[in-house]
């Protein structure tokens, strides 16, 4: 597995870098990779399907200058922004096997990494709900994921530092939640992970055995990725 720890310049080009990146495995042309990115300025991220008037806050946002935009994959809406480390996992699909399926996926990765963090969290780390991991019942990675034929993209964030009431402010409670969040607010749910950036990032980069670095990023697939979808409104606000 390669390794890549980029953040591109806008938040349009790092959600389309998953994409493409996805998009080359898939086409047999790239091999799989674990990516590290953190963008400096806050954002919001619709998932696929999210109806964007019911899962944010879009005055609020407007007026806070915050952009919102729509990822290709799952979940519910997001906000990300500095002390949101985001990770990427573009996986090829073996016929059998743990990677099989959406909920066996969500199983494997989410006990990798628990297996991975948990010497320098402890016990409390737990694989909660569908695909969160949690300290104890508070929330510090969610993860989504999109599957093509051959290949699957598994990406989440993990809170380090980051401002937990910057949330309360641009997202009403979620229309769907798992059931250990009993209705808890944002500030109730999510907690940041005592934990460094190299950490994390040593730790999953052990995990998948991802030592070699990716010497070629898809740049001009992403530039057409940001055009067709990740800064268009008419993908962001389609629902």
């Amino acid at each position: 597995m390669k390794h890549l720890d980029l953040t591109l310049p806008t938040p349009e080009e790092n959600l389309a870098c998953d994409e493409a990146l996805l998009e080359l495995c898939d086409a047999g042309t790239a091999d799989e990779v674990l990516r590290f990115w953190e963008y400096p300025k806050p954002f919001v991220v619709l998932g696929y399907s999210n109806k964007s008037r019911v899962e944010v806050h879009l005055e609020a946002a407007q007026r806070a200058g915050v952009p919102v935009l729509r990822r290709c994959t799952g979940g519910g809406a997001v906000v990300q922004g500095p002390g949101c480390l985001n990770f990427s996992l573009i996986l090829r699909i073996p016929e059998t096997g743990p990677l099989a399926g959406v909920m066996e996926t969500n199983h494997y990765i989410l006990q990798r990494h628990h297996d991975a963090l948990s010497p320098a969290l402890g016990d409390a780390l737990r694989v909660r709900g569908i695909s969160d991991l949690a300290l104890g019942d508070l929330k510090i990675s969610g993860n989504a994921q999109r599957r093509k034929k051959n290949c699957l993209l598994f990406h989440g964030t993990f809170l380090l530092d980051f401002d937990i009431e910057l949330v309360e402010h641009l997202l009403p409670m979620p229309s769907r939640e798992p059931q250990y969040r009993r209705r808890r607010p944002h500030r109730k749910f999510l907690t940041n992970a005592a934990l460094t950036r190299a950490a994390v990032k040593t730790a999953l980069a052990h995990a998948w055995q991802a030592t070699k670095p990716l010497d070629a990023v898809p740049l001009d697939a992403v530039r057409k990725l940001v055009r067709s979808r990740y800064g268009n409104e008419d993908w962001t606000f389609k629902f």
